[in-house]
């Protein structure tokens, strides 16, 4: 592998770091009642944990009101129970063969707590960031090893690699301030 290459590859694993980011943000409720709050929920589906999705149909009732509804009926337990004990603060209800699941307003002290989970999946995606760094920069050093390139090619590679770095952390930045205000302000 060419250190045009590596540095290529590493591009490509920062950019899905920040997709990822965007994904895992978008489940964190703002204010509004959003089925996809309610995806990386996992209920026990005969021992086997299960994603919410794969067992129930997912939909809204009103802008504050999620509905869930299990598509085998011995499942409603199951579901509630696992809605309940997320850490999303939700607290289902039972109506015949559908869950409402009512949204909370927010609190500031709510507002709060989902500012530091946001902190949370930002610094682990600065973490992965770095990470794809590190291993650039040694795949870089191997090179330089091996003498495939010259020892200012892994530097000047290498100061490209932390350039780009930077400018991925710098957009996680961007994209955890613009998430805090968006909780902060709704």
């Amino acid at each position: 592998m060419s250190a045009n290459e590596i540095k290529k590859n590493t591009e490509q694993k920062m950019t899905k770091s920040i997709e990822s980011l965007k994904s895992n943000l978008q489940k964190i409720r703002t204010g509004r009642a959003h089925p996809g709050i309610l995806e990386q929920i996992n209920v026990d589906y005969y021992g086997n944990p299960t994603p919410l999705a794969q067992v129930a149909n997912l939909g809204l009732a009103d802008a504050r009101t999620l509905t869930v509804q299990p598509w085998e009926k011995n499942m409603m337990g199951a579901v509630e129970k696992a809605i309940r004990e997320s850490d999303l603060g939700l607290n289902p209800a039972t109506q015949g063969n559908i869950i409402r699941v009512p949204m909370p307003a927010l609190t500031e002290e709510r507002r709060k707590e989902l500012t530091k989970v946001v902190k949370g999946e930002g610094e682990d995606s600065k973490i992965a960031v770095r990470n794809l760094r590190r291993d650039a920069n040694e795949s870089l050093k191997k090179l330089a090893k091996d003498k495939e390139i010259s020892e200012d090619d892994e530097r000047r590679s290498q100061d490209e690699v932390q350039k780009m770095t930077d400018r991925f952390v710098a957009e996680i930045d961007k994209i955890i301030s613009d998430k805090e205000k968006e909780i902060m302000t709704v």
